[in-house]
């Protein structure tokens, strides 16, 4: 990610109102790590980093906007840090539980594969391509294409859930997403 990209996500955090309430899918599927370390990828000003924190996991939550990870700082059971996810690596085989939402970039799938624990559980909520959606990122690359999530995953994990919703976005424009919840082999 560039030094344009950090500047860019710096100014969203610090001028737009970005949604805070906790992903439903986080929620739920997160008690089904079998200890307490978490990941939360492109964690934003941190509403899945801070649901994790009051579950009781320590969480270590990375973004590229200082004004981000600034949020964050100080708070217990949460380990924040701005790092550049292109370029960063994960610590191999430390996390029982990886939450990556809204932020697609495909090569990092191989790296969350190799920091799970056997039988770590990966949790992901996106936008997906449809010819019914009215608004959609500016880069269609920002778009998984159907199906694609599960070849992403690949065979190194069990699918445990698997749904894919319109939603409302906003000026009530609508957009197809999809989450997954696996746990890996």
């Amino acid at each position: 990610m560039s030094l344009e990209d950090k500047k860019r996500w710096n100014e969203k955090y610090q001028t737009t109102q970005l949604p805070q309430n906790e992903l439903a899918v986080v929620e739920q599927y997160a008690k089904e790590a079998k200890g307490k370390s978490a990941l939360d990828i492109a964690c934003g000003m941190g509403r899945n980093a801070k649901l994790l924190a009051k579950m009781g996991f320590e969480v270590d939550a990375l973004d590229i906007s200082d004004v981000a990870i600034a949020t964050l700082e100080g708070l217990e059971h949460i380990n924040a840090q701005v790092v550049d996810l292109e370029a960063h690596e994960f610590k191999e085989n430390t996390y029982d539980l990886v939450v990556c939402t809204y932020y697609l970039e495909r090569t990092l799938f191989p790296k969350i594969e190799r920091a799970l624990k056997t039988e770590g559980i990966v949790i992901v909520e996106t936008f997906l391509h449809d010819e019914a959606n009215t608004k959609e990122p500016s880069n269609r690359a920002f778009l998984l294409e159907k199906n694609e999530l599960e070849r992403l995953l690949g065979s190194a994990y069990e699918i445990l859930y698997h749904h894919e919703f319109m939603a409302e976005v906003a000026c009530a424009k609508q957009c197809k997403k999809v989450s997954m919840v696996a746990r890996k082999r």
